[in-house]
């Protein structure tokens, strides 16, 4: 089992910025890809951004590209969300998300970006 917690969510006005963490801990193994998802309210849970272990090859959903930034701490297996000029539509509920042979998922955090 591993388990995962979040921190950094909150309220910003648009413009903003905000850093979300996730810690993994338990059996964690190194090779894992770690990640974060978002769902808005009366939306489906969708994709933000995702990062290797060795903090390789991160991919971000389009509509996040040059206004995010994943990295990862593989020595404190963490995965952060820094996220800058936020707007109004980046408002949901974003979850850590955890990859290894199996998925798992974070309580979520909310964020909030007021006009």
């Amino acid at each position: 089992q591993v388990q995962l917690v979040e921190s950094g969510g909150g309220w910003v006005q648009a413009g903003g910025s905000l850093r979300l963490s996730c810690a993994a801990s338990g059996r964690t193994f190194s090779g894992y890809n770690m990640g974060w998802f978002r769902q808005a309210p009366g939306k489906e849970r969708e994709f933000v951004a995702i990062i290797s272990w060795s903090g390789d090859n991160p991919h971000y959903v389009d509509s996040v590209k040059g206004r995010f930034t994943i990295t990862i701490d593989n020595a404190k297996n963490t995965v952060y969300l820094q996220m800058g000029s936020l707007k109004p539509e980046d408002t949901a509920v974003y979850y850590c998300y955890y990859y290894h042979n199996t998925d798992y998922w974070g309580q979520g955090t909310q964020v909030t970006v007021s006009s």
